[in-house]
């Protein structure tokens, strides 16, 4: 029974993941003349979809970076993590082969010249800027800062003693605020499934930076799961 009820959770991490990165990477890949705020706005409802749609089932973490949080906030064991982490990469590059199999359908579409999504900073090896050409100092800023503010709502938003049913949209909204603030900077990772997913299938520029997006996002998780055990965010 409890094997039976585990599978459940990584198979509802994995869809919930997918969720995400098909509608976020979808937004921009897909959409026509879509401005930041509609992929902003495309990735915060993704969140609000997924929490509500499997969260009962596993917490809807869909980013190793909240697991990680998750677990040194105490909230869940490390095997459970290890699992979770892996079954939101599958998602994710699930989410990022649909979009991409969607997108080839295109005549025009390049993955070269298009891409998929991915995260980035700087100049890539051609000297073409990503986004506002931010500096790999700010890029780990950036995303370090960032997963510290989204794990911290979500530790917050998911205890006992928090308003009942608004979670996910607080959440969501936090994810869609943080893409207002940082497309421009990285393109917003602060999930490591979410840039793993695009970069495997763009290579070049986008898995050299790869590191990154995992690293930075996984240290601000850290950082809240560290801050909410210590009481410092926690509400009792």
């Amino acid at each position: 029974m409890e094997g039976t009820h585990m599978s459940k959770k990584l198979i509802a991490e994995l869809i919930g993941t997918f969720i995400l990165v098909f509608f976020g990477v979808g937004a921009a890949v897909l959409a026509v003349d879509i401005s930041h705020t509609g992929i902003s706005l495309a990735f915060g409802i993704s969140i609000v979809a997924s929490a509500y749609g499997i969260g009962a089932i596993s917490g809807a973490h869909l980013n190793p970076a909240v697991s990680l949080g998750m677990l040194i906030a105490g909230r869940m064991p490390t095997g459970e993590f290890i699992g979770y982490a892996i079954a939101q990469v599958i998602g994710g590059i699930l989410g990022a082969l649909v979009v991409y199999l969607i997108a080839t359908g295109k005549a025009d579409f390049s993955v070269a010249v298009n891409g998929l999504g991915q995260n980035g900073f700087g100049v890539d090896a051609a000297g073409k800027p990503y986004g506002g050409g931010y500096t790999l100092t700010a890029a780990l800023i950036f995303e370090v800062v960032a997963t510290f503010v989204f794990v911290t709502v979500i530790l917050g938003a998911t205890h006992s003693l928090a308003p009942v049913g608004f979670a996910g949209l607080a959440i969501g909204l936090t994810l869609a605020a943080i893409h207002l603030v940082g497309i421009n900077i990285t393109g917003v990772s602060v999930n490591p499934a979410r840039s793993i997913a695009s970069a495997v299938f763009v290579g070049g520029t986008a898995m050299s930076q790869l590191w990154v997006f995992i690293v930075a996002p996984l240290v601000g998780g850290a950082l809240a799961g560290i801050a909410h055990a210590a009481g410092l965010t926690k509400p009792d």
